[in-house]
């Protein structure tokens, strides 16, 4: 290996910075990565096993080529993509290593290329109806997700018993990771550790119009999708051809289908494998058409029906902005073309406890209502937002602890006793009740609880409670700079010797017979074949085979040693 590594290592050497940061990031490489000098990374880059994690992640296209070039044929307009990767030398051979490992390998098929059949009137309408509820559904996990966090199993997919809960909420079970993985691609949700949350580019999708929704789902989708099914243009190769992509993954039958799936879903390929009008330009590379999508939608409504029985119907898809803030203060029953909502006590309250008060709440549902607002409502909103802030949480900043405090005893002695709160360790001191568990943990107990309460800040001022702050949508790139320094600072003279000791090192170890060239006193070199047989105090001990005697040489006085293949 080390004999086979040495051109590579060169050739990282006198690469740029840039070259090495896009090589390391294409294959993966971990920016903490215990290398000591270049000769480390090129052997740890044509390792077996290194391999083995870069081939599959070549197109069709490449693997084709670098196949080709594995019989000693050329390989064409790949060469230069190949040799990035460190899998071409620069006369365009396969390293050795890279060579053993394509031959274990089919050779790919070549791609056949077709466009795909235009959709017919029926197919479009079908598909422009689905593409609406897949937006619907999308926001429908994103208010999920702001609100509590879904949690997830260790390959990265929504649990089992989220998925359950979202079935009750008129989401199918299978649509869920492919919904979310949507979202995850358009930078609207993100994982953070073993949950799934919102991000704060989702704040601003939530209040976009359906069009608006629909281009950022499918313009993520498309900014998303592997390379291999990629087109120069920025666009996509017909999904008919997804499937022989990336031959040499034998995960890609799999994930090409889910990539299929996420493109139904999104109106992008209808049912039938037919392409509707508005995903012919995307594919081409132009930007979404969803003017094209909406004209088969139903017009959104601004106004709802509020009635008597605390519930609100909305005769029509209500604009997003509206809904989502509806859905602050009413539960949604039903989602549908005429979607309907139901006023609870606890949703007053939490539209409360996000920051609305009594008269913004009767503002906006009168500045929506097709009826007016029932007295049954004015009731609740009233009651609700009076009551609303009776338990006050702050922080003590005397004893830094936990301070309830509120103008009803009744409901402090209620709080004192309650057995769900056990666990803060609840203390009664002069009229109010304290804990050495932290401020927002206590608040938030007692939201869980159903005690109205709120946080307040040292001046007694309220203030808002977040239980599961936004994600952020930016993931920092892998900083290899580091690592590239300490590769750089073993560079110099001694670089030569360093890598004869590493042949000479392996060729002990591997027991292996060297053709060594040595330099003479008198300026002349001697070829010797020896078996190697150790190395150590600077000099290489071994059999010399024509003299048939053991030999100890300075390793300053070689020049070079070949293994000579048994």
């Amino acid at each position: 290996m080390s004999t086979h590594a040495r051109p590579l290592a060169e050739w990282l050497a006198a690469s740029s910075d840039d070259v090495l940061v896009a090589l390391f990031r294409a294959r993966g490489v971990r920016p903490d990565a215990g290398w000591q000098d270049f000769f480390d990374a090129a052997e740890a880059l044509l390792d077996p096993v290194a391999l083995n994690r870069v081939l599959p992640t070549l197109t069709s296209a490449e693997a084709s080529a670098l196949s080709a070039a594995a019989s000693g044929a050329d390989a064409g307009e790949q060469r230069t993509a190949l040799t990035a990767l460190g899998l071409l030398q620069v006369d365009g051979a396969p390293f050795p290593p890279v060579t053993t490992a394509v031959r274990d390998r089919p050779a790919p098929a070549a791609m056949q290329r077709t466009d795909p059949v235009p959709s017919e009137t029926h197919a479009a309408a079908l598909a422009a109806e689905r593409a609406l509820t897949t937006v619907s559904a999308v926001a429908d996990l994103l208010l999920r997700a702001r609100e509590r966090p879904l949690g997830l199993l260790s390959g990265g997919t929504v649990s089992a018993g989220e998925k359950k809960q979202l079935a009750e909420n008129g989401i199918p079970a299978e649509a869920v990771d492919p919904l979310i993985q949507l979202a995850v691609d358009a930078g609207l949700a993100a994982a953070d550790g073993k949950r799934m949350g919102a991000t704060d580019d989702a704040e601003r999708w939530l209040r976009f119009s359906v069009a608006e929704r629909w281009s950022a789902l499918a313009t993520g989708f498309r900014d998303a999708l592997p390379r291999g099914i990629r087109t120069p243009s920025g666009g996509w190769l017909a999904p008919a051809m997804w499937p022989s992509a990336y031959p040499w993954d034998p995960t890609w039958s799999g994930r090409s289908a889910a990539l299929r799936e996420r493109a139904r879903l999104l109106a992008l390929l209808a049912d039938d494998g037919s392409e509707p009008a508005w995903s012919a330009p995307m594919r081409a590379g132009a930007g979404p058409a969803a003017h094209e999508l909406t004209a088969l939608l139903p017009a959104e409504v601004d106004r709802i029906f509020l009635q008597n029985d605390l519930t609100a119907i909305s005769p029509g898809p209500l604009e997003p902005a509206l809904d989502v803030r509806l859905r602050t203060m009413a539960d949604r029953e039903s989602a549908a073309q005429a979607s309907s909502y139901r006023f609870t006590t606890e949703s007053i309250a939490r539209a409360v406890a996000s920051g609305e008060t009594e008269t913004s709440i009767l503002e906006f549902l009168g500045g929506i209502s097709l009826t007016g607002i029932p007295q049954p409502l004015q009731y609740l909103v009233a009651q609700t937002a009076q009551r609303h802030g009776l338990v006050r949480v702050s922080s003590d900043a005397e004893t830094g602890r936990t301070r309830i405090e509120s103008v009803d005893q009744n409901l402090l002695e209620a709080i004192a006793v309650d057995q769900a709160l056990r666990p803060l360790g609840l203390t009664k001191h002069v009229g109010s009740i304290t804990s050495r568990v932290g401020r927002d943990t206590v608040y938030w107990a007692l939201a869980d609880a159903r005690y109205p309460a709120i946080l307040v800040d040292e001046h007694g001022r309220p203030i808002a409670g977040d239980r599961h702050p936004l994600v952020r949508t930016t993931a920092p790139a892998p900083d290899y700079s580091a690592l590239i320094r300490a590769l750089r600072s073993h560079q110099g003279p001694d670089a030569d010797a360093a890598w004869l000791d590493r042949e000479l090192d392996a060729a002990v170890r591997a027991r292996a017979v060297l053709r060594v060239v040595v330099g003479m006193p008198d300026g002349s070199t001697r070829e010797l074949i020896m078996e190697a047989t150790g190395l150590g105090g600077g000099r290489l001990r071994g059999r010399d085979r024509a003299a048939d005697v053991e030999r100890t040489l300075p390793v300053s006085s070689i020049r070079s040693a070949t293994v000579i293949p048994q």
